[in-house]
């Protein structure tokens, strides 16, 4: 058999110098993330975190970069994620929209709030790609190529 890791998508959105994290409940208790989740098939990894940020958020986001790629073995047997982080825009919300299961809610916290969680961080990527983008990573869409299904 070979091994595979879990294909995802995170959107790391900054407004007014807060970002925006999702609390949800896991197995584990009350985490904070990233709006993100798994690629699905047959979508593109910018359509993937589009939907996810929506599903999670109410948010609608418009990707402009890329700030990372980060693989995550979680030490759970060979449990590992494989995590594409996006930077963009807010361009829509709607307030009346229903979260994901599991999502209790969408918050705009600053760094210093997201550090003093890092107990209840999802996992360590949460606050790695919070410091990539503040410390400029952004890197260019064009990276990416996706080719649609063939039938």
């Amino acid at each position: 058999m070979i091994w595979k890791p879990n294909v995802t998508v995170a959107s790391v959105l900054e407004r007014d110098g807060r970002f925006l994290l999702v609390e949800e409940e896991t197995e584990y208790g009350i985490r904070f993330n990233q709006p993100a989740g798994h690629l699905d098939w047959g979508e593109s990894l910018l359509e993937a975190a589009v939907r996810e940020t929506l599903e999670e958020t109410a948010y609608t986001m418009r990707p402009d970069s890329l700030v990372g790629i980060y693989l995550y073995p979680t030490g759970a047997g060979d449990l590992a994620y494989l995590r594409f982080a996006f930077a963009g825009e807010i361009v829509d919300h709607d307030p009346a929209r229903r979260l994901d299961d599991g999502i209790l809610a969408a918050h705009w916290l600053t760094v210093d709030e997201i550090r003093a969680r890092q107990a209840q961080h999802r996992s360590p990527m949460v606050l790695r790609c919070i410091d990539d983008w503040l410390a400029g990573r952004r890197y260019p869409l064009q990276l990416l190529n996706h080719f649609p299904c063939a039938g």
